[in-house]
C-alpha cells in the first residue's frame, strides 16, 4: 500500500488520538466522549491495514463505541461512527448475507443518530447512502475489487478531509464519511469498466 504525505500525516494524527484515548480511558473509563474518539480513531486507522487487520481494528472500534453508548445511549456522534464501522466492516465482507446484517445494523444506528440530531445533514446523508450500500457491495465483489477498497477508502478519506477545512471537531466526521465518497467513486469506476467492455459476440 502506497502512502502519500497526507496519508502519513493522518496516520500519525489518528495514532496519537488512539494513544491519548487509551491513557484517558485508564484514568476515566466512563468518559463517553473519549470512548467515541477512540472508536473513531480506530476506524480511521483501519483504513491503513490489510483487510484481516482492518476487520480486527473495526471490531475493536465497535466495542469502544458500544461502551460509549452504554454510558450515554443517545450520543449521536457515537451512533453515527458505529454505523460507519458496521458499513466499513460490511464492505470488507464478501459474504452477502453477513454483509447485509452489518448494513442493516448500520442503518439502525444511522437512523438513531438522525433521531437524536435531526438537523445534522451528515447523518441524513449516511442513512441515505446506507440504503444503497448492499447493491454497491454486490457490484464491488462482482467486479473483484475488494483488495483495492482499503487503498481507495484511504485516499477518499483524505480527499474528504482536504475539501472540508472545518474546525478540528468536524475533521473526524468528514474523514470517516470517506466511505460514502468511496461509494460514489466505485459507482463511477464500475460504470467506466462496463462502458469499456467489448460488445458481446453476435449470434
Amino acid at each position: 500500500m502506497e502512502f502519500t504525505q497526507d496519508d502519513f500525516d493522518r496516520l500519525l494524527m489518528f495514532e496519537q488520538t488512539r494513544k491519548t484515548a487509551e491513557v484517558t480511558y485508564a484514568k476515566d473509563p466512563l468518559d463517553a466522549d473519549n470512548l467515541t474518539k477512540w472508536g473513531g480513531a480506530l476506524l480511521e486507522l483501519s483504513q491503513f491495514q490489510t483487510v484481516a487487520d482492518a476487520k480486527k481494528m473495526i471490531n475493536d472500534a465497535i466495542s469502544k463505541l458500544e461502551k460509549a453508548l452504554l454510558i450515554n445511549p443517545t450520543k449521536p456522534e457515537a451512533l453515527w461512527i458505529l454505523g460507519n464501522s458496521h458499513t466499513s466492516f460490511a464492505f470488507m465482507t464478501p459474504d452477502i448475507v453477513e454483509a447485509k446484517g452489518h448494513f442493516d445494523t448500520a442503518g439502525d444506528y444511522f437512523q438513531q443518530a438522525v433521531d437524536e440530531d435531526p438537523t445534522n445533514e451528515l447523518y441524513h446523508k449516511s442513512l441515505e447512502a446506507n440504503a444503497k450500500a448492499p447493491e454497491l457491495h454486490m457490484e464491488i465483489h462482482k467486479q473483484g475489487i475488494t483488495h483495492q477498497t482499503v487503498d481507495a477508502r484511504s485516499s477518499a478519506s483524505s480527499n474528504a478531509k482536504d475539501s472540508k477545512k472545518k474546525k478540528k471537531s468536524n475533521d473526524l466526521k468528514y474523514d470517516i464519511f470517506g466511505w460514502v465518497i468511496l461509494a460514489v467513486g466505485i459507482i463511477a469506476w464500475v460504470g467506466m469498466a462496463k462502458s469499456s467492455l467489448p460488445p458481446p459476440p453476435q449470434r
